[in-house]
């Protein structure tokens, strides 16, 4: 009975295989669907080799006769390992008009199939910003989580459209990606709680992203079971009230970000003040 919904801001910080890893490792009792809801186009097709139908397109087709709760599992294919998804189309255009037409009144599809007992639906959202045609589905989120690596570039963007994307969601939740600053840096800096950080782990991104050769089951690599954590703490995160949880510091003229930098603040925040200079 949740709808989940992930994103970034700036680059690819791995959206759609964090999407991917939190569905496999949903908490036992609920049965997880990932639909592919990038503007820029799906990867699943490629990456899994599916077929181009069912998908969102098929999804979208269905969505103009009605959008009863059970018509997105009509719409999925099977990973190996048995994850349902909805796969999007590859070409941004196709993806595009999918999700005009599904979220054409306020993301109600899958609103309304996240509302089934015992169904949570991943949505992944891929890069967005103001316009995108992903933004009705945040809004409809549970919780929305925002995923960006941890560095200059990725943390500057996230500083500068902080204050617009917390208030796509009822829940706006941020996640680190890989090395950089260290969470608690980030975290005071920005004024904001990180709910978890996924490591660089090749072995568990090729698990969870079908490509051949050796690798490691997703449950066992330290990529699964990060976003294991991650599932479980969204899972809860889901039907507490709305709002921050860690309420954003910048809410007061004293807030972390702009305030004269503390003993242990400053490298972060000095770093992007010389890079909009």
């Amino acid at each position: 009975m949740t709808l989940v919904a992930l994103c970034s801001l700036k680059g690819s910080p791995g959206v759609t295989t964090a999407a991917l890893g939190m569905a496999a490792r949903w908490p036992s009792g609920e049965h997880p669907v990932v639909v592919e809801c990038d503007p820029a186009g799906g990867d699943l097709l490629a990456r899994f080799r599916l077929e181009t139908s069912p998908g969102l397109v098929s999804l979208a087709a269905a969505a103009r006769r009605g959008a009863e709760p059970g018509l997105v599992w009509q719409h999925t294919q099977r990973l190996p390992g048995g994850l349902p998804v909805v796969a999007g189309p590859a070409r941004p255009e196709q993806a595009c008009a999918a999700l005009a037409q599904i979220t054409g009144a306020g993301a109600a599809m899958l609103r309304r199939a996240a509302a089934r007992p015992g169904t949570v639906v991943v949505a992944d959202c891929g890069r967005v910003g103001p316009g995108s045609p992903a933004l009705e589905i945040l809004r409809a989120a549970d919780v929305m989580l925002l995923l960006a690596r941890s560095h200059d570039d990725a943390l500057s963007h996230v500083a500068a459209d902080l204050d617009i994307a917390v208030r796509w969601s009822r829940h706006p939740c941020f996640v680190l990606v890989g090395d950089g600053y260290p969470t608690s840096e980030v975290a005071q800096t920005l004024g904001i709680e990180v709910m978890g950080r996924v490591p660089e782990d090749r072995n568990g991104a090729a698990a969870l992203g079908g490509r051949p050769g050796r690798r490691t089951a997703p449950a066992q690599s330290p990529l699964g079971r990060a976003l294991a954590r991650i599932a479980a703490s969204a899972a809860s995160r889901a039907f507490t009230p709305p709002g921050w949880e860690q309420k954003r510091a910048v809410d007061s003229p004293g807030s972390a970000f702009n305030s004269p930098p503390t003993v242990g603040q400053s490298t972060l925040q000095e770093s992007w003040e010389r890079a909009t200079r």
